[in-house]
C-alpha cells in the first residue's frame, strides 16, 4: 500500500494542475484580451463572462500547491529556491488581478484598473511558463538540496515557455468568448483564436523540438524502441485536434473549439508527463524519495477525498447556473 499512496498523490495533484491551467486558464486568457477591446463596454462584458467563475478556479492551485507541500516535502524544499522569484512574480499578479477584477466595477475611472488586470494577467501566465521550462530543463540536487543559482529560470527556453504559455492562455481566452458572449465580442474573438491557435501550434512545435536536443532523457523517452510505437498517437491526436479546433472556427461554432482547445492543453499535458515521469524533480528525484511518511499521506488523503467531490460539485453547479451567454451592454455590478 505504500508503495501505491505516492502514486495516488501524484495523480491527484496532476489533475488539481491540469484543472487550474484550463480553469483559470481561460479568465487569465481574458486578461490577456483585454487591450484588443474597442471600448469599456465590451471590457465589461468580457468579464462578466468570467465573473462567476474566475476566483473559484484558483482552488485548484492551492490544492496542487498544498499537496507538493505537505506529501512531497523534499520535492517542494528543492523546487521552490529553483523558482522563488517567478512563483512570487505569480502570485503577486494574482492578487494585482484579483485587486483590479474587484475595484474595477466601483471605480469612476476604469482605465487603470483594466490595465493592471492585463498586466496581472499576462504576467501571472508568463511566470507559470518560466517555471514549467524550469522543471522541463531540470533542477541541479546536490546532497538533497538544490544546487543551482537564484536566477537559473532566466534562459531562452523559459521565455519561450513562457510566451507560450501566454498564447495558450489567450487561446483559451478566446474561445470561452466565442462560446459565452455575442456580439462584436464574439466576432473578434473567432479572429483571435485562428491567431492564437497558430501560435500555439509554433511554440509546441519549439518546445517539442528544442526539448529532446536539451534533455536527452527526453529524447530517449520519446525515440527509442519501442517506445517510440506507443507513444506516436500523441503528437498525431494533438494535430487532429488542432485541424478540427481550425475548422469548428470558419464554420462558426460556438462550444466545440473551447472544447477542442481544452483537449489541446491536455495533451500538451500529458507529454510533458509522459517526458519527465517518475520524476517530480528531473532528472534526479522521482516521487518515491520525495514522499513524506505513509501515515501523513494517508492523513491528507482521507480529507482530500472528502472534500474533492464538494469542490466538483460547486464547480458543475455553478458552471450550469450560469451557463447562459453574456448580452451585448451588459456588465458586471
Amino acid at each position: 500500500m505504500e508503495w501505491y499512496l505516492p502514486l495516488i498523490w501524484a495523480g491527484i495533484i496532476g489533475v488539481a494542475v491540469a484543472m487550474y491551467v484550463i480553469m483559470d486558464g481561460f479568465d487569465l486568457g481574458i486578461g490577456i484580451l483585454f487591450p484588443t477591446a474597442s471600448s469599456e463596454m465590451e471590457r465589461d462584458q468580457m468579464m462578466r463572462s468570467i465573473a462567476p467563475f474566475w476566483d473559484g478556479n484558483e482552488t485548484w492551485l492551492v490544492l496542487g500547491g498544498v499537496g507538493l507541500f505537505v506529501v512531497f516535502p523534499h520535492a517542494y524544499a528543492v523546487i521552490m529556491p529553483a523558482v522563488y522569484l517567478p512563483v512570487i512574480i505569480m502570485l503577486l499578479a494574482l492578487v494585482f488581478r484579483g485587486v483590479a477584477f474587484e475595484f474595477r466595477v466601483v471605480s469612476h475611472s476604469k482605465t487603470w484598473w483594466s490595465i493592471a488586470f492585463t498586466i496581472g494577467s499576462t504576467l501571472a501566465a508568463f511566470a507559470q511558463g518560466v517555471i514549467l521550462a524550469r522543471l522541463i530543463e531540470g533542477i541541479p540536487v546536490s546532497n538533497g538540496q538544490y544546487s543551482g543559482g537564484p536566477f537559473d529560470w532566466a534562459t531562452p527556453f523559459g521565455a519561450l515557455c513562457g510566451l507560450g504559455l501566454v498564447s495558450g492562455y489567450g487561446l483559451l481566452g478566446a474561445t470561452w468568448l466565442v462560446m459565452k458572449t455575442e456580439g462584436a465580442v464574439a466576432r473578434r474573438a473567432q479572429r483571435q483564436a485562428k491567431i492564437f491557435l497558430a501560435l500555439v501550434l509554433a511554440f509546441m512545435a519549439a518546445v517539442s523540438l528544442w526539448t529532446p536536443l536539451i534533455e536527452p532523457r527526453i529524447a530517449a523517452r520519446w525515440f527509442s524502441l519501442p517506445n517510440f510505437y506507443f507513444l506516436w498517437p500523441v503528437p498525431s491526436i494533438t494535430a487532429l485536434t488542432a485541424y478540427l479546433l481550425w475548422r469548428w472556427i470558419d464554420e462558426g461554432r460556438e462550444v466545440p473549439p473551447f472544447l477542442a482547445a481544452i483537449v489541446l492543453f491536455l495533451l500538451g499535458y500529458a507529454g510533458l508527463v509522459i517526458s519527465n515521469f517518475p520524476y517530480l524533480v528531473p532528472p534526479s528525484l522521482t516521487i518515491w524519495d520525495t514522499a513524506s511518511a505513509a501515515a501523513s499521506q494517508i492523513f491528507m488523503l482521507m480529507g482530500t477525498l472528502f472534500l474533492l467531490p464538494m469542490i466538483l460539485g460547486y464547480i458543475i453547479f455553478v458552471y450550469w447556473l450560469f451557463r447562459g451567454k453574456v448580452q451585448e451592454g451588459e456588465s458586471y455590478h
